[in-house]
Order: C-alpha cells, then sequence, then structure tokens
C-alpha cells in the first residue's frame, strides 16, 4: 500500500486529491498538512511516508523551501509538486531542486496517479511537452530563455515585481531585508538583459508568466 503524504493549504483540494487516491487500489493518504511547517513537523517525524503530493504556494514556509528541506533530511522520499503554476513557470526549477514530478492543478487525475506511480518506483514523471523541452536541451536545439536563468529566489522576486509589489512590500512579504531585495532585483535585471520594472512586466505577459 503506498501511503501518500499532502501538502495544501485547501481543505477542498485536500479532499479532491483524497477522494482520486482512495478510488485508486494500492494508494491511501496517510497523512497531511495546509502549511509547509506542520508538514514538515509530520513528516519529518514519521518514516512511513512513500510519497509527498506538495503545493508550492503555502502560506508561511513555502512549497520550494520545504521541498529543499525534504531533499536535505530525507533525500529517498520522493515528491511531486502539484501546483497552480504552468510549467513554463516552475518545473524546471523545482525538477533540478530533487522534485520527482510536476503536474499543474488543472491535470487529470489518471496523470496524478501515473506520477505517483511513477515517482515511487524511483522515476521523475513529466509531461510530454515538458519532456520535449528536456529532450530539445540535451540536443541543443533548444536555449534557456532569459527567466530559466534565474535562481528560486530570483525568479520569485521577478513575479512578485511583476504583480507590482514595491520592494518594501517584497521585503515584508519574503522576510527579507530592503537591501537584499534591491539587489536579488539587479541580478534579475542583468542575468534577464534588462533595465527596467516595466520590461519586466512585458516580458511576463509575452511569455505567459503574470496570471
Amino acid at each position: 500500500m503506498i501511503q501518500i503524504f499532502i501538502v495544501d493549504d485547501h481543505a477542498i483540494f485536500r479532499e479532491g486529491l483524497r477522494k482520486v487516491i482512495s478510488d485508486t487500489p494500492g494508494m491511501e493518504v496517510a497523512g497531511e498538512a495546509a502549511s509547509g511547517l506542520a508538514a514538515l513537523q509530520k513528516i519529518l517525524g514519521m518514516n512511513d511516508y512513500d510519497i509527498v503530493i506538495l503545493d508550492l504556494g503555502l502560506p508561511g514556509m513555502g512549497g520550494f523551501d520545504v521541498l529543499r528541506t525534504l531533499k536535505r533530511e530525507r533525500p529517498a522520499l520522493p515528491v511531486v509538486i502539484m501546483s497552480i503554476h504552468t510549467e513554463e513557470e516552475y518545473a524546471m526549477m523545482v525538477l533540478k531542486e530533487g522534485a520527482s514530478g510536476y503536474l499543474t492543478k488543472e491535470s487529470v487525475p489518471a496523470d496524478l496517479i501515473k506520477a505517483i506511480q511513477k515517482a515511487v518506483t524511483g522515476g521523475t514523471y513529466v509531461s510530454e511537452s515538458l519532456g520535449e523541452r528536456f529532450a530539445g536541451k540535451l540536443l541543443g536545439r533548444t536555449e534557456n530563455k532569459p527567466h530559466e536563468c534565474l535562481s528560486n529566489k530570483e525568479y520569485q522576486i521577478f513575479r512578485l515585481i511583476v504583480d507590482g509589489k514595491s520592494i518594501k512590500e517584497i521585503a515584508h512579504e519574503l522576510s527579507l531585508a530592503r537591501p537584499t531585495v534591491s539587489t536579488y532585483r539587479t541580478r534579475v535585471l542583468h542575468k534577464m538583459n534588462m533595465k527596467t520594472n516595466a520590461e519586466l512586466v512585458r516580458y511576463a505577459v509575452k511569455h505567459n508568466l503574470d496570471s
């Protein structure tokens, strides 16, 4: 029996996942949490979970930090990301951090089951389109887009800038000093070869990263 732990801050969505999983022979939801900190306390305190289904947009400690902590403390524990964000935005980044798969919340139940089955057997689940992108990169047919060259923290700040947040607001939201946020903004502009926030916004709109 595959023991699954769900981390998502929306009770209705967790209920939906439980229904899909309970309808699948050989799988059961063995635990769940609505925040990153609560998830880590439960997961690291137990040794009988086979896989974690993790959202990125969590209150307090975000999904990226939860993923990093789990891969450091439980490197063999598969983590599949299931997020509202498109593959274009985050898939490459979370896979680099050690995730065993990436699904959007628009995925059909069959894809979730496939991802769980593949992850618990040591594989990595990606959609067909993302697999083609990986293949293109390996064969040198495609290049990284500017935003794909950003670190996870740089990308997080890039998204907040695009959302219209000020340096002060970003600093408060991420619990960072304002000079630190300003430094990250400078790095983002440099890596993406841009000079203003307006250029970042236009880029985000063009590449459907503004939702």
